[in-house]
């Protein structure tokens, strides 16, 4: 943030070094930090601390009401002082389990954060720090666990599709931050993002043999979108090709899944993995839940709506490059059989998920693939008519 200089009567500057003045005072606080207190005339005070910015100015104005801070450093190493890491866009911090996860802040009020445990989203807050991903209470941040809940990748495998463990091994891989990526043409110009890059170790290629560069942005936009781009390239010496399927398994915070309503997916065939996939078609006009639902919808639109009716919300999901869609919720039965799930929390959770299932990616050596996907919210009310969710579909 900028400041101009603002006439006051109680400021201070962290370059001081004395310790009393007719506006301030310094005296120790926790742990022994020191602190400046700063006293307004007319009864408004305020504290500081010294140590975690290079310049600071904190002013108190009128009747108090005004703070005003500036950083030459990073604004997000301030927030915390158990930060390992920094830089202009992110900050690295310890998370559960001391495992490192990445804080995106956008300057509009957005954020989210990423472990680097399975390269995983596991918060998205809007610009009133409402968190818009379901994560389980019960969520294991324990290797080789998977986190229940946010942004699974899903590679090399989705599900049980193929040999390996369901779901593949993209999601409980430890993952690095790239700080120098190859060029990455994005539709934001936003400087909130974050670039994660995996690489196969010996155990992976025995288990499936084949070389890769797995790169992954997580960047917020200035809307408060959440964008996931994954590029994935075939880096085989051998001139021997893969094929993969893919998913991003975004488990969505709902309100009450009995009054939420998926837009998009009519008329569509979809595979039922609770009838051993049999192909059906959906006939209904939107997708509501009263059981258990476990779906691949085929070849769909670009433009997926969620709509919360309590909450009076609508997510809409954009995807480039993913033809498929997951949809699941485990209902009741399947939540008490899974320890990492609160018995009741299926309620207040939906996956919809951009993927690529029924035709597997296939690259060459040299080829890379690119999948995109950008979560955004709008506000709605379905009852009252304020937004056909069709608009949001078809819409810009």
């Amino acid at each position: 943030m900028s400041t101009e200089k603002i006439p006051s009567q109680a400021s201070v500057s962290s370059s001081s070094s004395s310790t009393t003045s007719s506006n301030y005072e310094v005296s120790k606080g926790f742990n022994g930090l020191d602190k400046v207190i700063l006293r307004d005339a007319r009864g408004s005070s305020a504290e500081s601390r010294f140590g975690f910015a290079k310049s600071v100015f904190v002013a108190i104005v009128g009747w108090g009401v005004l703070i005003s801070i500036a950083f030459t450093g990073s604004p997000a190493s301030a927030s915390s002082s158990s930060s390992s890491t920094t830089s202009s866009s992110y900050e690295v911090r310890k998370g559960f389990n001391g495992l490192d996860k990445v804080i995106l802040r956008h300057a509009r009020g957005s954020s989210a954060e990423v472990y680097l445990y399975g390269g995983q989203v596991t918060s998205w807050k809007n610009d009133q720090a409402e968190e818009l991903l379901f994560l389980s209470s019960k969520a294991i941040f324990k290797p080789p666990k998977a986190i229940r809940g946010g942004i699974p990748l899903c590679f090399p495998q989705f599900s049980n599709l193929g040999p390996l463990d369901s779901h593949g091994f993209a999601r409980n891989r430890f993952w690095t931050i790239d700080d120098n990526p190859p060029p990455f043409p994005t539709n934001t110009s936003s400087k909130a993002f974050v670039d994660l890059i995996l690489k196969p170790s010996g155990d992976d290629i025995k288990i499936w043999p084949h070389s890769f560069e797995f790169r992954l942005r997580v960047a917020l936009g200035h809307g408060g979108e959440l964008m996931l781009t994954s590029r994935i390239r075939n880096t085989n010496n051998d001139g021997k090709p893969f094929s993969f399927t893919f998913a991003y398994h975004t488990y969505f915070s709902v309100s009450d899944i009995s009054e939420v309503r998926v837009e998009g997916l009519e008329t569509l065939d979809y595979l039922d993995n609770l009838q051993k996939r049999k192909r059906f078609t959906e006939q209904g006009d939107a997708l509501t839940f009263e059981s258990e639902v476990d779906r691949i919808y085929l070849s769909t639109p670009t433009k997926i709506a969620i709509l919360d009716h309590e909450k009076k919300r609508t997510f809409v999901l954009r995807k480039d490059g993913l033809a498929d869609s997951v949809v699941w919720n485990p209902w009741d039965k399947k939540a008490k059989s899974m320890p990492d799930f609160g018995d009741d929390e299926y309620k207040h959770m939906l996956c919809v998920e951009a993927a690529a299932i029924e035709k597997p990616i296939t690259l060459k050596p040299g080829e890379e693939w690119k999948g995109r996907l950008e979560l955004s919210t709008v506000p709605s009310s379905y009852r009252s008519g304020q937004l056909d969710p069709r608009k949001v579909i078809h819409g810009s």
